[in-house]
């Protein structure tokens, strides 16, 4: 008779727990809104991007573009609607790009070069976003 006790405050304690958890919400700041998630996205990078180097912001900024960029990924990257939109696959380059300097060289600057090809590539996705493309 105890047993059985245990075993039903136990499923109703995880029911609980699973419930409660469900209600937690999207951590990763994205709304499932393409256009709007990138224009947020291409916002954070570019913010980190430009902020001087040796700053406190700067590192902080860093870390929050490398999370923006892996939340991006693993909510779009498999979307075959999106895959074949001129701005995602402009914005999948940048954000490699990206991605693979701060992977490589996590205390280096990034090259003046990667930055105005950033910017140029952030740009072309958002007059690409503009047309619908």
């Amino acid at each position: 008779m105890m047993k059985q006790y245990i075993l039903r405050l136990l499923a109703l304690v995880l029911v609980a727990a699973i419930a409660l958890g469900g209600c937690t919400g999207d951590k990763t700041g994205l709304t499932g809104n393409y256009t709007q998630d990138t224009l947020t996205v291409i916002n954070s990078l570019r913010t980190a991007i430009n902020l001087p180097d040796g700053t406190p912001e700067k590192a902080e900024a860093q870390a929050k573009a490398r999370q923006a960029i892996n939340d991006f990924a693993a909510r779009y990257q498999r979307d075959p609607s999106l895959t074949k939109l001129t701005s995602f696959t402009t914005m999948r380059t940048a954000l490699n790009s990206l991605a693979a300097h701060y992977n490589s060289y996590p205390n280096r600057p990034l090259p003046q070069s990667l930055k105005e090809r950033l910017e140029m590539e952030f740009s072309q996705v958002e007059r690409a976003l503009q047309r619908g493309a």
